[in-house]
């Protein structure tokens, strides 16, 4: 047994997961040949556990990162993986497939697994680059964020785990219509509720029986949309980062960005400026959310307190950094952000340097800097995670 938190580092370029203490970074175990898939991230999963996909493999991979085993099981799924969400027990998982190293959508394969008996079943549903969330209760159903056209479509799992052999095409029992540009999705199981970011805002869908029913949708208010959409399960909010400015990815620098919270109680809306360039994920401690922001100027760490306070810590320059005039993502260095919702650490990737830097989001101070074996390439992907801390209450992979 090990202690807790763990940080969990994948460098899915060399193939390797690191699994870490924080914040000195001591080794606790090292994967090898593991492809893990940066799209469809880590799951947390009831008890400590992770659920990701090895795109070099193809499978589920089900890690218990305290244990003297991290590997616990493993399924075969349909990849490139897109996406991954599970029930709130944490039995039933479902993968979608995307795009992989290819230009246009090409798979239309599902995959659901029951993590309890082993069983998986491959369906065909409709190409492109679905997500998805996981339903539960008496009868769980899975729910697919389509684009062009636009829906959510709704499955039965139990009928999904029964298609036969031969990846069977699998039609949905309803469908609501959705806007075309949707990215971005969320499940509350508290409230019974489904929500996908679009261009129009947040759309939400109560679950009836084997249906979903629309409710109104949640303005973003601003002239920006968010592309990104979490829950916070212990605060039952909505976050977002909500990016504006020039359409042309080539002025990238000028994007605007602000962070987006809905709190779920109360339906209290609240916008935090995070400044010019690229955001994209953000991550929950204790007390905060944090994100990074990437600008020819200066990176940093921005830390968003519960409290309305915003901490702002200078990260180094990444060789193969993003520059004005390119495209912010093809061939470019990133950063990762990870948090627990039970610590107050963040973990921060310098891509392409084989670095994360520990910082402690009550100071805002850097307290490690841990140094890998691999490099990071296109700045890896991470998970902080405690055995109770209840980050399965999010339950879409991240």
């Amino acid at each position: 047994m090990t202690t807790d938190p763990l940080l969990l580092v994948s460098d899915h370029v060399a193939g390797v997961l690191h699994v870490l203490t924080v914040p000195d970074g001591n080794p606790v175990h090292r994967l090898t040949d593991r492809h893990l898939s940066e799209h469809a991230g880590f799951l947390p999963l009831p008890g400590g556990r992770v659920a990701c996909v090895d795109d070099g493999r193809g499978e589920l991979l089900v890690l218990d990162p305290f244990a003297a085993e991290p590997v616990r099981a493993a399924a075969p799924v349909a990849v490139p993986a897109e996406h991954l969400a599970a029930d709130p027990s944490g039995r039933l998982v479902a993968v979608t497939t995307g795009l992989g190293a290819n230009a246009e959508p090409w798979s239309d394969l599902l995959t659901v697994a029951d993590l309890a008996t082993g069983r998986t079943a491959r369906v065909r549903t409709r190409v492109g680059e679905p997500g998805v969330t996981v339903l539960g209760g008496a009868d769980p159903l899975v729910v697919l964020r389509h684009r062009e056209p636009g829906a959510l479509a709704v499955h039965r799992f139990a009928d999904l785990l029964a298609a036969g052999p031969g990846c069977p095409p699998a039609l949905p029992r309803t469908e609501l219509p959705l806007p075309d540009d949707g990215h971005g999705d969320a499940h509350d199981p508290v409230g019974g509720r489904v929500f996908a970011a679009t261009g129009e805002g947040v759309a939400r869908a109560r679950r009836e029986g084997d249906t979903l029913v629309a409710e109104p949708v949640v303005s973003w208010g601003s002239a920006a949309r968010g592309w990104y959409l979490r829950l916070d399960p212990a605060r039952r909010a909505l976050w977002s980062t909500l990016r504006g400015g020039p359409g042309d990815p080539l002025r990238w620098p000028e994007w605007t960005n602000q962070a987006w919270c809905h709190d779920l109680a109360t339906g209290r809306t609240t916008r935090t400026d995070l400044g010019p360039g690229l955001v994209f994920r953000l991550a929950l401690t204790r007390d905060r959310a944090a994100v990074t922001r990437v600008h020819p100027d200066g990176d940093e760490l921005v830390l968003l307190g519960t409290d309305g306070s915003v901490g702002r810590v200078p990260l180094p320059a990444m060789d193969g950094a993003p520059r004005a005039g390119a495209t912010p993502w093809d061939g470019v260095q990133r950063r990762a952000v990870a948090a627990s919702p039970g610590a107050d650490w963040v973990a921060v990737t310098r891509g392409g340097h084989g670095e994360v830097h520990v910082v402690d989001a009550r100071s805002g101070t850097e307290a490690g800097l841990v140094r890998l074996d691999t490099a990071l390439h296109h700045g890896g992907h991470m998970m902080l995670r405690a055995r109770t801390d209840g980050a399965e209450g999010d339950t879409v992979g991240r």
